[in-house]
């Protein structure tokens, strides 16, 4: 067998599933779309009606904050876990990145067990400090499943600093402040790009999570699977759809390009 049979018989089972399990079903997906009353009109009706785009617009606020805030904690913490040695390293990693193993539904289990009505911190507190069922209450879900997503990548980028870097601009009088934003930060950007379009995307499109906290509010998975199920609105549910995977997927390119490594999401 030549070399150009191959790579033929390797890329033959990659381009079947990619056809059969990604191409042709985002094409009747987006067909779908404007099968409904309004035709392609569709998709002005999700920026023209309040519901969807308060929606999009709330979902994204979301993602970014948790994107945001997960870069914050984990780069923190990755870097002291990176550069220290101590009694217990191990058990503090695993307890960090626990939240791995858990499904959306159980996180948002977690979080009602802790900011529920009949929450730990609504027990504790004088007066009534629910929040598990807000906006709050789902920052934090998306959070909590973040964070160990972040913290891996940004372990894993810190590892590989060369600390030479470090004592050089030490010798040549910068401050540790300058150290951290003219060495260290150049160095882990790309991972911390990479790690952050991660976590975007998985807030983005979290569904268990939301489907245990969004009682009272409204993000686009949960919407898709209400006009799909309760409604049966077939055409809406397809748009949101599509319309949820190109604000992920410019992010991703947009990180990918920045980063110059390869970006993907974690489901």
């Amino acid at each position: 067998m030549n070399n150009r049979n191959f790579v033929l018989a390797c890329l033959t089972p990659l381009l079947i599933f990619s056809l059969a399990f990604l191409a042709l079903p985002l094409v009747r997906l987006f067909l779908a779309s404007g099968e409904g009353d309004a035709g392609w009109a569709i998709y002005l009706d999700i920026l023209r009606k309040p519901r969807y785009l308060n929606t999009l617009v709330l979902t994204v606020l979301v993602s970014l904050a948790t994107t945001f805030a997960a870069l914050a904690i984990s780069t923190t913490a990755g870097m002291f876990l990176s550069r220290n040695r101590f009694r217990g390293r191990g058990l503090l990693l695993s307890i960090m990145t626990l939240p791995l193993a858990f499904p959306g539904v159980v996180i948002g289990f977690l979080i009602i067990l802790l900011g529920g009505r009949q929450g730990l911190i609504n027990q504790i507190t004088p007066g009534h400090v629910v929040f598990a069922y807000s906006v709050i209450g789902l920052f934090l879900g998306y959070l909590y499943f973040s964070i160990p997503r972040v913290l891996l990548t940004v372990m894993a980028a810190a590892e590989k600093l060369d600390p030479a870097l470090e004592e050089a601009a030490r010798t040549l009088g910068a401050s540790p402040y300058r150290v951290v934003v003219d060495v260290i930060m150049p160095g882990l950007m790309p991972s911390l790009i990479a790690a952050g379009a991660i976590a975007f995307a998985t807030a983005m499109g979290a569904f268990g999570t939301a489907f245990t906290l969004a009682t009272n509010i409204d993000v686009l998975p949960m919407v898709i699977y209400t006009e799909f199920t309760l409604s049966a609105n077939i055409a809406m549910a397809s748009a949101l759809s599509i319309v949820l995977g190109i604000v992920t997927w410019i992010l991703l390119l947009i990180a990918r390009s920045l980063s110059g490594t390869t970006v993907a999401a974690g489901g």
